[in-house]
């Protein structure tokens, strides 16, 4: 587990990075574009990641729907581009 904390702070980040790119997880699983297997290994994904506070302090500084990308380096960079897409 990553040192900034527990399973569902990772939930929040990973939905907080999909928002700030403009992608609803919700909308993306409701029109079966996301698997809820995917989910779990994106949430995994974030809680591994080194980048966690520094993907918490980029958040800060983003506007909804407004980022093209996550932070560089995010483990599910590949993911959100797909879901962007």
């Amino acid at each position: 587990m990553n040192a900034i904390g527990t399973p569902e702070r990772h939930f929040w980040i990973t939905r907080s990075v999909a928002r700030a790119m403009g992608i609803s997880l919700s909308d993306a699983l409701a029109a079966e574009r996301l698997t809820p297997q995917v989910y779990a290994r994106m949430v995994e994904n974030c809680a591994a990641c080194p980048q966690a506070r520094a993907c918490q302090e980029w958040l800060g500084r983003q506007s909804i729907g407004h980022a093209p990308t996550p932070l560089t380096g995010c483990r599910n960079y590949g993911a959100m581009i797909a879901l962007k897409a």
